[in-house]
């Protein structure tokens, strides 16, 4: 008996293992749920939407990764109890039960505190009440499991622990696929990555058309007369495909940048659809051009704002 009562080794790292796992597993769930409930509820005033749901990536790989040790540490604990019924007794399960009861009841009142002021700033009452019960819902199974654990005897078994044991694990599924209908599929992710990429080298390629016009007064023919061997540029090309992107020289400063999209991207803001004749974007100096597109063949005007980007008078060197 007086052997059983010492914790060993094995001992502490089980229950440090557990409890540890536990709280990232609660953290990345209620993380989770939170970015679920923000994603179907959206609201105006936050106008940030990360394409990449990089929140929600991080949360349901934590999940998919340590809430199974978690659950596993937690059953290998309930084995060795039933194995030998003295470990029940341990001062280092009492202090690491009762120290997580300390720290739920702490962090059920500090995410309260935060998401009634959030509320009390404008929050959307219904995003404000899926928050507050996930919060409670989350919190409240941990302190339950901990509370029943920490009055456990070996003359007095417990019959609740079953119900945990296999009750969290649904919620977590739950949530994970929820996650993924928000989310999307990895390869969903990757094709956004390719957009943005496109986006990106557009940009760069039309201020590369921007600093042609100041020099030489006149738009580029094609793209290859943008190749610069001093300065070191190269036009980019689609980074899956790797053909050419289009470009239309228009009247006066006008042109039309085009590639091919795999995904819609309304965060990214305005642009034409098929037929390269819409709306038309000057360029400013400031950046704030739309980028919007949709999927497919993709199109934006441009016009050169000659007063923002005058034409650089030439330098003669004597």
């Amino acid at each position: 008996m007086e052997t059983s009562n010492k914790t060993t080794p094995k001992d502490f790292f089980l229950y440090a293992g557990a409890v540890v796992t536990l709280y990232w597993s609660a953290v990345a769930l209620i993380t989770l749920l939170f970015a679920i409930v923000d994603t179907f509820f959206r609201d105006s005033l936050n106008v940030y939407v990360d394409p990449y749901s990089g929140g929600i990536r991080f949360a349901i790989a934590s999940l998919i990764v340590v809430f199974p040790v978690s659950v596993a540490l937690f059953r290998l604990i309930k084995r060795d109890a039933v194995q030998t019924p003295q470990k029940l007794l341990l001062p280092l399960r009492r202090w690491l039960y009762a120290f997580t009861i300390f720290v739920t009841s702490v962090a059920i009142a500090g995410d309260g505190i935060a998401l009634l002021n959030s509320f009390l700033g404008g929050e959307l009452t219904t995003r404000f009440i899926l928050k507050v019960v996930s919060v409670i819902v989350v919190a409240g199974l941990i302190f339950w499991f901990c509370l029943v654990e920490i009055r456990t005897r070996a003359d007095a078994p417990v019959r609740v622990r079953k119900e945990f044991l296999w009750g969290a694990p649904f919620l977590v599924l739950a949530a994970i696929i929820c996650g993924f209908a928000v989310m999307g599929s990895p390869n969903t992710i990757r094709s956004l990555r390719f957009d943005n990429q496109r986006v990106s080298d557009l940009q760069n390629i039309q201020w590369q058309i921007v600093n042609y016009w100041q020099q030489k007064g006149t738009l580029p023919a094609s793209l290859e007369d943008l190749h610069d061997p001093i300065s070191g540029f190269v036009v980019p090309l689609d980074p899956r495909t790797g053909s050419a992107y289009e470009f239309v020289k228009g009247k006066g400063q006008a042109f039309t940048l085009c590639a091919a999209f795999e995904r819609t991207n309304p965060a990214q803001g305005g642009g034409t659809a098929e037929a390269p004749r819409g709306r038309v974007e000057s360029v400013s100096a400031y950046g704030n051009e739309n980028w919007y597109h949709e999927s497919g063949r993709y199109c934006f005007d441009r016009t050169i704002d000659a007063e923002l980007h005058p034409v650089q008078p030439l330098k003669m060197s004597w």
